[in-house]
């Protein structure tokens, strides 16, 4: 079995103080739903606290009002190698997200790039080990890829997703380690399942039972995999690969479409 070892990772997310399914912008919103937002809280808070018992560094961001999924830290921009690209949202209901996301990267010291082109942040661009996977196709513009790779100095991999319900490349594709992904392949195109296969040859490939809590909305270390709790065939994947999975339930933030990767804004050296 291959050795795994975990590293200290810096996160920075945003409590679900005022999370609400007020629109309908994903096939996972359903705006009938009713959102019990102290549970909401309380799932997040368990989140948060089990990053903590994992030994990584959480900031928190301050929820601003009337910016229901703000929630989803992911979606607020890119942080690696001291660069900075903040949000630019395809929907104009998360459009003060990115004002508030610039803001708090100023105050840590960054100077955020606006792209030209529809970005929203680590929802489409996981770093994997010295390149950027970035996903199109219902979100991020294709044409941000090229802005984004002159930014960060990193070369970038465009994959297309073609599912409606895998709107975010982080809801289709967990990064694992520096050369390791999971990926359910039925949310990208040929051609990019072609170009994952050509990159990852001993890739995990999810099953739709798993896919379908959006199991792959996950965060690794390296070793220790956070994902949702309901996922437990994709958890059995990572026990035999030598990961260690970590179940964590985020059922009533999955009314807004998103999980535990959404709610974790990753800070990357």
């Amino acid at each position: 079995m291959t050795f795994r070892r975990a590293r200290r990772r810096h996160y920075a997310m945003t409590a679900p103080t005022f999370f609400a399914v007020e629109y309908a912008i994903n096939p996972w919103m359903d705006m009938s739903a009713s959102v019990d937002t102290h549970s909401a809280l309380n799932q997040w808070e368990t989140l948060r606290q089990t990053y903590k018992e994992l030994g990584h560094t959480v900031e928190t961001i301050e929820p601003v009002a009337g910016l229901p999924d703000m929630v989803y830290a992911a979606n607020g921009g890119l942080l690696v190698g001291g660069k900075a690209v903040v949000a630019k949202f395809a929907y104009p209901q998360r459009d003060g997200e990115s004002a508030a996301y610039a803001e708090w990267m100023t105050r840590h010291g960054y100077q955020p790039v606006e792209t030209r082109h529809t970005n929203e942040g680590q929802g489409d661009l996981l770093v994997v080990g010295s390149i950027l996977l970035a996903g199109h196709g219902f979100r991020t513009d294709r044409r941000a890829h090229d802005e984004i790779a002159s930014i960060v100095g990193m070369p970038v991999v465009s994959l297309e997703l073609v599912d409606p319900r895998f709107y975010h490349l982080d809801t289709a594709l967990t990064v694992l380690d520096d050369s390791t992904v999971a990926y359910y392949p039925p949310a990208f195109s040929d051609a990019s399942r072609a170009i994952l296969r050509d990159l990852f040859p001993d890739a995990i490939e999810v099953a739709d039972a798993d896919a379908d809590v959006l199991g792959l909305n996950a965060v690794s270390d390296g070793l220790n995999v956070v994902l949702p709790a309901a996922a437990t065939g994709y958890a059995d994947q990572l026990r035999r690969a030598g990961f260690r999975p970590i179940g964590v339930d985020l059922s009533e933030l999955l009314k807004g479409g998103g999980s535990i990767k959404c709610c974790t804004l990753e800070v990357h050296p």
